[in-house]
């Protein structure tokens, strides 16, 4: 039996899997799976970087072969599926109809269920919102064996206990969401590159109320009058294309390399090459959606570059008033530890709210960082930067987290006692037992 892992391999904990193919074997599946082990989890395709998907107990209810289409509206873009399908799967059916997920993270492999479970963002927060503003409804089995169909107006405590809720207030079986229209497959794309800080934060005033999408890639290893200069890139639906799924080449890391390609050798090489690919300092391009959204799923198992001891992300979100000094802060602290990060992906959330009770981004400015898992170092850094992080009133993505500590997860999450409250007690995530007991 294949043990199951998170993404990002750290901690080293892997899991027992209890594959559960359909619906009404679930339950029946949840329990044997309880046996001799007490609680259990759900683990969909193991896109979460950190402990959030797994188990206190080390076994997983594995609900990726959940993976069917219910029903679709191709009229009015409302799309019920199981929780095992994928987001790159639900885009494969929707494109060609006209139809587009109205939020997407950085990978298409995630679930439908780690979608709702981590409440996902993407490139364009600041004019959509979470995932979870675009879920319709939602069917939650529980331990006890009741069922509940959940919506904002229909069993709504359970809605929003469960939207963000780390997978910890029952099983979900299906999905509905609405989708959104688009003409085209394509995205029309504006990369600018920027020489700092400073510059970034007045490309982000000026450009993110015109545009769909935006994001920045940040180079962490710069220093001085160039700290923080990177790429930044807004992006919006072609008003006109194909409506077609694009069959991009893959290529799989065949196996993990022994030291982390990105290292304190190689880093700064990577990081001035890749700010200088752009030759010019404003480039405009039409590429198709499955490149600009996730163009490392073209690199299957890219997770494995950083070696066998895996890596950890660090994700953080600080409020306007005290994002300039917090990320200058944060990205000084990371040039002069000598480490580093090649994905480095800066961009500025907006206010429109979740309806989940433990979702991440807030209006403000979010910093995602990828380290090798090298313990002292790693464990001085994140000190730091947690500090800076608690002092401006920001927090850190539990989705991504293999580090944060109780008090700052229970200080910025406040609503957590609610979930708490609402979580089966037949499941227990290494997370919630790291954040929540200590």
């Amino acid at each position: 039996m294949t043990k199951l892992q998170s993404w990002g391999r750290y901690p080293y904990l892997p899991q027992d899997p209890h594959a559960v193919a359909w619906r009404d074997a679930l339950h029946a599946t949840w329990q044997s799976a309880r046996q001799g082990h007490g609680t259990t989890l759900a683990y969909g395709n193991g896109r979460s970087y950190g402990d959030s998907c797994l188990a206190a107990s080390g076994h997983v209810v594995h609900t990726r072969p959940l993976d069917r289409l219910i029903a679709a509206d191709w009229q009015t873009g409302i799309l019920r599926a199981e929780v095992g399908v994928t987001l790159g799967e639900v885009l494969e059916l929707a494109v060609p109809h006209g139809w587009m997920l109205p939020v997407t993270p950085g990978t298409k492999y995630a679930t439908l269920g780690g979608a709702v479970a981590n409440d996902v963002h993407g490139k364009n927060h600041h004019v959509r919102g979470t995932f979870g503003r675009c879920v319709r409804r939602f069917s939650l089995v529980r331990s006890d064996g009741s069922q509940y169909e959940c919506a904002p107006e229909e069993n709504p405590e359970l809605f929003a206990a469960t939207i963000g809720g780390l997978g910890l207030t029952g099983l979900v079986t299906w999905v509905e969401l609405q989708l959104m229209p688009v003409r085209s497959g394509l995205i029309d794309v504006t990369s600018i590159r920027f020489s700092n800080l400073d510059e970034f934060f007045s490309l982000s005033e000026r450009f993110d109320p015109l545009h769909e999408y935006s994001v920045a890639w940040v180079d962490c290893h710069s220093k001085g009058s160039a700290l923080g200069r990177g790429i930044f890139m807004v992006g919006d639906h072609a008003a006109e294309g194909p409506l077609v799924v694009e069959q991009r080449k893959k290529r799989t890391v065949p196996f993990t390399l022994p030291i982390p390609l990105f290292n304190r050798a190689t880093l700064g090489i990577c990081n001035e090459l890749y700010y200088r690919r752009q030759r010019r300092d404003e480039l405009r391009s039409q590429v198709s959606y499955d490149t600009y959204f996730y163009p490392l799923d073209s690199l299957l198992e890219w997770n494995r570059i950083y070696g066998r001891a895996g890596f950890q992300q660090y994700q953080c979100i600080v409020p306007p008033s005290a994002a300039r000094d917090a990320i200058r802060a944060i990205l000084d602290a990371i040039a002069k530890s000598g480490t580093g990060s090649f994905l480095s992906v800066l961009k500025r959330c907006g206010d429109l709210p979740s309806p989940g009770l433990l979702s991440f981004p807030m209006e403000g400015t979010s910093l995602a960082l990828d380290f090798p898992q090298r313990e002292e170092l790693n464990k001085q850094l994140f000190a730091t930067m947690d500090s800076i992080v608690r002092e401006a009133g920001g927090r850190m993505y539990p989705a991504k987290d293999a580090h944060m500590s109780g008090s700052d997860f229970r200080a910025a999450y406040p609503r957590w006692e609610q979930v708490e409250a609402l979580r089966d007690p037949a499941i227990l995530s290494r997370f919630w037992e790291r954040t929540t007991r200590t």
